[in-house]
């Protein structure tokens, strides 16, 4: 079962949205856990510019590399550098400590494309 207080995309990242502007941006416990052991991540600078749906940085692990997607677009206000240090943090704590970015949301209404915990339990249960 997913957090409830999270928005969702079907790339597996989530949202917390912490204000009217600010939202915190992870993936999720399913994307962490389809990836495996954590290794390596990538993230982007603070002060530039993330797009809906565009790539926000990279992510490997003993698997594969996968690209990050952010779910909203924003300015880049803070990025988890304790998660690059220790990538293992995505693993353990998906929904907390291993956040990725925090952003200033340039277009709040892009949170409504998002899907709700419910929403996103129902899509990965059609994944299967």
């Amino acid at each position: 079962m997913n957090p409830t207080n999270l928005k969702y995309s079907e790339e597996h990242e989530w949202v917390l949205v912490e204000s009217a502007t600010k939202a915190l941006i992870g993936i999720t416990e399913f994307a962490a856990e389809s990836l495996g052991d954590v290794v390596f991540v990538d993230l982007p600078e603070v002060g530039g510019e993330v797009g809906q749906e565009e790539k926000m940085g990279e992510i490997e692990s003993v698997k594969a590399v996968s690209d990050l997607y952010s779910p909203v677009s924003g300015k880049i206000t803070e990025r988890n550098e304790q998660v690059m240090d220790n990538p293992q943090l995505v693993n353990d704590s998906p929904f907390d400590a291993g956040w990725m970015i925090r952003v200033e949301l340039s277009d709040p209404s892009q949170l409504d494309k998002l899907l709700s915990a419910e929403q996103y339990d129902s899509f990965l249960a059609a994944q299967d």
